[in-house]
């Protein structure tokens, strides 16, 4: 007679864990990688400002941008990313990480607010490219402590509706103060 059939073993409760994470990590990827190239995400890693205005939320700092003085001279990155390669790339991949968590949850502020964090870094872009200009004024200010650029500056670079100033003029703000 025939041998009998060797009895079924269950598969072992790692064997499914891994199929069940492969699949799940699989789907991920997928999603994450058709998400990022149909809106266009390879875009950013480039230095096109043009890749800025792809959603419709900055579309209008794009079009002041265009119009104003620094878009011969400074591109989105010049201003709004550090100056060396890591520090641009986690900004970088910060910002759309937060841009895309937003635009997915549907939580997207209606007037966009430049964060503490990326204020420091435009600050520190602005003392960079104009390090005569400013140095001289910290020397007449004693190191003019606590004041930014963007204080009087506000606009450079965008204009007075994209920069928020109209919000902040309604909420009773003063121009200058707190920023």
């Amino acid at each position: 007679m025939g041998q009998a059939a060797a009895p079924r073993r269950p598969m072992k409760s790692s064997v499914i864990a891994m199929i069940v994470l492969a699949l799940l990590v699989g789907v991920a990827c997928g999603v994450g990688g058709y998400a990022f190239i149909y809106a266009k995400g390879y875009s950013y890693l480039l230095n096109d400002p043009a890749a800025c205005s792809n959603c419709h939320a900055m579309r209008t700092q794009y079009d002041a941008w265009m119009k104003s003085s620094h878009h011969s001279v400074a591109t989105c990155n010049d201003c709004h990313t550090p100056h060396n390669l890591v520090g641009k790339y986690v900004v970088k991949t910060s910002n759309g990480l937060f841009h895309s968590l937003y635009f997915t949850t549907g939580r997207y502020p209606d007037t966009i607010e430049i964060t503490t964090f990326d204020r420091e870094v435009t600050e520190a872009a602005c003392r960079r490219c104009h390090q005569n200009m400013t140095a001289a004024i910290d020397v007449a200010h004693g190191k003019a402590e606590g004041v930014m650029c963007t204080r009087c500056h506000y606009a450079v670079g965008h204009s007075d509706e994209s920069a928020g100033l109209k919000i902040l003029l309604r909420s009773g703000g003063q121009h200058g103060k707190g920023q």
